[in-house]
This record gives structure tokens, sequence and C-alpha cells, in this order.
């Protein structure tokens, strides 16, 4: 059953990543973020309870993680083409891997060496792809800032798994968009106070944002929450999100060098299910 919500959570996910690309037509990153982020809130506050001040401490730095993550996703967005967004961020799991053997020594085994070449290959022909399209990834603020989304997000997946345990779903989804609320909050009045605005448009795109994020994000801490869930198949059936992302966006916005994106994604998603496999 948990894989189905992950799947479920993975499709509303993609659909998350167009709508926001296309409210970025009419409203600026942070704007979209504080309607959305307030309206899930909203959502979920029928089912909050207080909890202890301890989960309280470990859900406000899981919200840090996903403010940052979220506001250099959405400046990515900004600055980047959707297809090529969508695609790096499959890369996620190759981090996680990284990050393990920085971090805890873990050695790769081949079928996990051949999957960590896979994605790099990978990320060398998206970058050949997009100087290609005149976009450079070394002197590009949009690449840095999706490096950041990514880095900061995989953080939040292990911090997810670990504070899973000891919680529901419900109250951290619930509590955690509220303080996400309130960090954009102080960042909006900070950057105003420093004489830096975005224009805001009332859209009902933002609204669809908050309806896919609230769903999306349900089914996953149910799923993770889930006997027998595994983080490590939660989060290759998450990254298929990009599949839904790539296609819409592709559709919908008429970007090029489709076939070349869509053969690299190809390729990053072969690299990042033997990573999977050879982990399990």
């Amino acid at each position: 059953m948990w894989i189905w919500m992950a799947l479920a959570s993975a499709v509303l996910l993609g659909v998350y990543d167009v709508a926001k690309k296309a409210a970025l037509k009419r409203n600026g990153v942070y704007g979209i973020l504080l309607v959305a982020t307030c309206l899930s809130a909203i959502f979920v506050s029928p089912f909050l309870t207080l909890g202890a001040g301890a989960d309280h401490l470990r859900l406000l730095f899981k919200a840090v993680l996903v403010t940052v993550s979220w506001v250099s996703g959405m400046i990515a967005l900004q600055l980047l083409p959707i297809t090529t967004v969508s695609t790096f961020k499959t890369s996620r799991p190759m981090f996680v891997v990284i990050f393990s053997i920085i971090l805890f020594g873990e050695r790769l085994n081949w079928m996990q060496w051949c999957g960590v070449a896979a994605v790099l290959l990978a990320l060398w022909l998206l970058s050949v792809s997009s100087e290609r399209e005149g976009i450079s990834f070394k002197g590009n603020k949009g690449f840095w800032a999706l490096l950041v989304s990514v880095f900061t997000g995989v953080a939040s997946a292990l911090w997810d798994k670990h504070i899973m345990a000891g919680m529901q779903p419900l109250f951290v989804q619930g509590w955690t968009n509220i303080y996400i609320t309130l960090f954009l909050v102080m960042i909006i009045l900070f950057r105003r106070s420093r004489g830096v605005s975005e224009p805001f448009r009332w859209d009902w795109t933002l609204v669809l944002i908050a309806v896919f994020i609230t769903a999306a994000d349900m089914l996953y801490f149910f799923s993770l929450k889930a006997d027998g869930s595994m983080l490590s198949v939660i989060s290759l059936i998450r990254r298929s999100s990009v599949i839904v992302t790539f296609a819409l966006g592709a559709a919908l916005f008429k970007e090029k060098r489709i076939a070349q994106k869509a053969g690299v994604l190809l390729l990053m998603l072969a690299g990042v299910v033997l990573l999977m496999i050879s982990s399990l």
C-alpha cells in the first residue's frame, strides 16, 4: 500500500512543479510560496495537535531545510527551462550516495559505481545540451540555486526518515507548513525593509499549487510512516515525478532540445535505478 501512496505522491508532485512554473509568469518566487504554503497549512489545520517541545524543534529544523530547498528551487525554475530543472533533480539519489561515502565511509559495489557513472554522464550531457541552448551552468545563478535546492532536499529527506519514527504524518505536515509560512513572512518583511519587493497578483494557480503539494506531502508522509516502508524505494518513486514534470513541461512551455533532454533523463533514471536496486 505504501508503494501506491508514494506513486500517487510522485504524480501529484510532478503536476505541482508544472503549476509553479506557470505561476511564475504572473508572480514572484516568495509570493507564490507564501500563499501556497499558507493555504496548505490551513488545509491540514483541522488535524493539528500540540505535540512535545522537542518535536517542534525537530520540525523547525526541517522547515529551514524545506524553505531553503523550495526558495532555491523556485529561483532555478524562474531562470532555467523546466525540462532542465526536472532532469537535474533526478540526480538527488546519487548525492545521497556521495554523502554516505563522505560522512559514513561507505564503499560502493560495482553496480553502484555503474549507477554513479551513468548519472554523472547524464549530468555532463545535460550541461552540453544546455550550453547549446545558450545556458552556461558555470555562470548561471539558476544552476547554483538548483544545486542548493537538490542538496537541501536530500538533507530534508534523510531528516524525514529520522523524525517520522516518533511523530504522526499530519502533525509533521501541518506544523512544518506553519513554520515555513512564518519563515517566508520574515524573509519577505526583511527584503521589503531593504527596499526589495516582488509584484503580486492573485492567481487561481496558487490554489492548485497548494492542493497538489498538500496531497503529495500527505501521501508521502503516510507512506514513510507505514510498516515496512523503505526510504530508498520511496525516494526513487518520488523522483519519478520528473517524468510527469518533463512531459507536461515540454508540452505546455514549448522548450528546446526536448529529444536530447529526454535521452539524458532516461540515462539518469537508469543510473538511479541501478543505485537503488544495488542498495536494497
